[in-house]
């Protein structure tokens, strides 16, 4: 009888390693998931032996064919991560603390090292640039440095954070994620990567490398301003979770996103990024967005985001952005910094796992003139105890070599040292941790607060469930673009579009109308104009390929400033011929025929050259924020009644723009100041 029980005992062990190695094999997309009832987890991996411990399995990470506690899925991420904190290294809690870009073959994120050839899942294992060169400046009191190539980074720089850049198809951004997390788990130790990006679910007319990636493989809603002027919060959740389910799908586990920065500053060229100029709305858009990626609490399913850019980068002075030093104080000449934190603290309370300050400093208050990342007095009073903060704390890139504000004249090693002593745990931007590794050899003292930081990234890996599975699919299309999660994107594309004039009810559209419909988007090298048609027109109307012989014109205007990395100090304005239109050529073309203005907003654009209440053809104006030609369609021939709000006050003319108050929200500017105003919208 004996040798029978232990005949089956084996037989049910075979078999439940055998399942791990089946579950292997398949790659994994299913939740890495389990509870305080010690449900054995999925477990993923390569090198890693597994130890079979009383019917359960663990991987052995570090090889030493016993269950440490940090391996031991059992237990709470806090104990794990004490206990691996414990067998680390000084250089190797150096590397863990840095997060750069790193790069697929064939592709040129930050410039350079790309070619014709298309982008594979296999690493960009030459010397390539640090992140600094994306700024095609030479870092300020710094050697310009060289990131390694990948399996250098991980090997021996023990590097395990990374910010992908490269806009890939789906199922190669899976393989190389997994041909990651195998060269990580084979590290000593086995501490799997965690895998950042900029937003990837937009449609985005301001994409570029730090800010969005733009158009992507997936599934794409409105801009972030869109997603406010819905004002549909369990929409808003369903996006965010959307897009989890496809970051997690393609091996990305953590989100350099959302901004709960303020547009109070319509000539900022980050007001695109926003959720618009009320913190109240903010607040409630963030809630959801943190909730939808992360869950209620951080899980192994979660997408872990960043919010940023704390304090709130939205009072630049004049509108220019610290990423230079013209745009380097973060004014509050309205004195409301405080309004600022509003949505600061509801992403907090919904969990964010990490905070991202600026490289900006506040200019004539009470806090010291250093950069927020240096900022002893808004990290630890403000952030750690006023709104209660206990998460990661992510510095900006680049902030110890190249936007070092307020403290220039510090050396690499003493802004290390500011930095840690001001609270960030993780610096993004540097390649190289050897100026770190310097910086805590020359300052043991720190090492305590190097420890705390380390021991936050751990449980942040820990909770994502990353140590037990990082892997995923590499058929990662199959989960990507699902028509149930077009269908919700196509309602959101609709409810973010704005009605905000409709002269004699022209709209909606009576059926069999001539519509001339353009798209102004002034691009270099090509026509800044197209015109739409459809080879399935659904909207009982005729489309006509001239002006002449419409009844009505739609003129679609996509205002475009220059790109935030082209600033070269010079003022901004928010008017539309210092932007990209041609406003003669649009006056022209009102004048002719009954016109539909549309209008996609990035900022507050004055539109008074060529639209003032009751002037002129134009019947109707609609506001956009990143959507589609049919999805306007369908508003103007009421296919699809308007329901969108605005999320910021548009100004009556660039020359009040220039006077605003950076701190203050447009609609509390004064009656002269709007012409369309924040929460405007009408239906029909």
């Amino acid at each position: 009888m004996r040798n029978l029980e232990n005949s089956i005992k084996s037989t049910i062990r075979f078999h439940l390693l055998f399942g791990c190695i089946l579950l292997l094999s398949c790659g994994g997309n299913e939740e890495n998931s389990y509870d305080a009832n010690q449900n054995q987890p999925r477990l993923g991996y390569r090198t890693a032996k597994i130890l079979e411990i009383d019917g359960l399995m663990f991987k052995d990470l570090n090889q030493n064919s016993q269950l440490d506690s940090y391996e031991d899925w059992r237990l709470p991420a806090q104990e794990r991560s004490t206990d691996l904190l414990t067998k680390l290294s000084l250089n190797q809690k150096a590397g863990l603390m840095l997060i750069s870009t790193t790069r697929l073959k064939n592709e040129a994120s930050f410039g350079g090292g790309g070619n014709n050839d298309s982008i594979t899942s296999d690493f960009n294992e030459t010397d390539m640039a640090s992140d600094v060169n994306f700024f095609t400046r030479k870092p300020l009191g710094a050697t310009m440095v060289s990131s390694a190539g990948t399996t250098k980074d991980v090997n021996r720089y023990f590097k395990r954070h990374f910010i992908l850049r490269a806009n890939a198809a789906v199922d190669t951004l899976a393989k190389w994620a997994n041909r990651l997390q195998t060269v990580c788990e084979a590290g000593e130790f086995g501490i799997p990567a965690t895998i950042a990006s900029n937003p990837r679910n937009h449609i985005s007319s301001d994409a570029a490398v730090g800010l969005s990636v733009g158009n992507t493989p997936f599934t794409a809603f409105p801009g972030e301003l869109g997603l406010a002027a819905m004002r549909d919060f369990e929409l808003v959740r369903d996006f965010a979770d959307i897009s989890r389910q496809e970051w997690r799908a393609t091996g990305i586990n953590k989100g350099y996103m959302y901004m709960a920065d303020l547009a109070t500053e319509p000539r900022w060229q980050r007001v695109e990024g926003t959720f618009g100029e009320d913190a109240k709305l903010a607040a409630d858009v963030m809630r959801e967005v943190v909730l939808g990626f992360q869950g209620e609490q951080l899980n192994s399913s979660s997408v872990a985001l960043t919010t940023k850019h704390f304090p709130g980068g939205g009072s630049a002075e004049g509108g220019q952005d610290p990423h230079f030093d013209w745009g380097k104080k973060e004014v509050y000449p309205g004195g409301m910094f405080e309004n600022n934190l509003i949505p600061f603290k509801a992403a907090i309370d919904a969990g964010t796992s990490s905070i991202m300050p600026y490289y900006s400093y506040p200019a004539g208050t009470e806090y010291e003139e250093v950069g927020f990342a240096f900022n002893k007095q808004i990290l630890q009073e403000v952030l750690r105890g006023q709104l209660g903060f206990k998460g990661i704390i992510n510095s900006d890139t680049g902030p110890i070599e190249m936007m070092p504000w307020g403290v220039e004249d510090l050396s690499i090693h003493d802004r290390y040292k500011k930095a840690l002593e001001a609270g960030i745990n993780l610096f993004s931007g540097s390649a190289d941790p050897g100026l770190l590794i310097e910086t805590l050899n020359k300052y043991p003292e720190l090492e305590p607060l190097v420890d705390a930081s380390i021991h936050k990234l751990l449980i942040e890996k820990f909770q994502l469930g990353i140590f037990e599975n990082p892997y995923v699919e590499e058929m990662a299309s199959e989960f990507i673009k699902k028509p149930e999660f077009q269908k919700r994107a196509d309602l959101a594309l609709r409810k973010s579009i704005v009605l905000l004039r409709n002269k004699g009810n022209t709209l909606p559209l009576k059926s069999k109308t001539k519509v001339y419909f353009e798209t102004y988007l002034k691009q270099r090298g090509g026509s800044p104009s197209t015109i739409f048609n459809s080879d399935e027109n659904v909207w009982d109307i005729e489309f006509v390929d001239n002006p002449d012989k419409a009844d009505v014109n739609i003129l679609w205007l996509i205002p475009k400033g220059k790109s935030l990395f082209q600033s070269d100090g010079s003022p901004l304005h928010v008017n539309l011929s210092n932007n990209g239109i041609d406003v003669d050529y649009v006056n022209k073309l009102a004048a002719q025929k009954p016109t539909i203005l549309v209008l996609n907003y990035t900022n507050p654009w004055a539109i008074n050259e060529i639209y003032t209440d009751g002037s002129n053809n134009i019947m109707g104006v609609l506001a956009t924020f990143g959507t589609t030609p049919e999805a306007i369609l369908d508003i103007v021939m009421g296919k699809f009644n308007p329901t969108g709000k605005m999320p910021f006050t548009t100004p009556i003319s660039d020359e009040a723009a220039q006077n605003q108050k950076s701190d203050v929200p447009g609609y509390m500017e004064g009656p002269s100041y709007a012409l369309f105003h924040f929460d405007e919208g009408l239906t029909y």
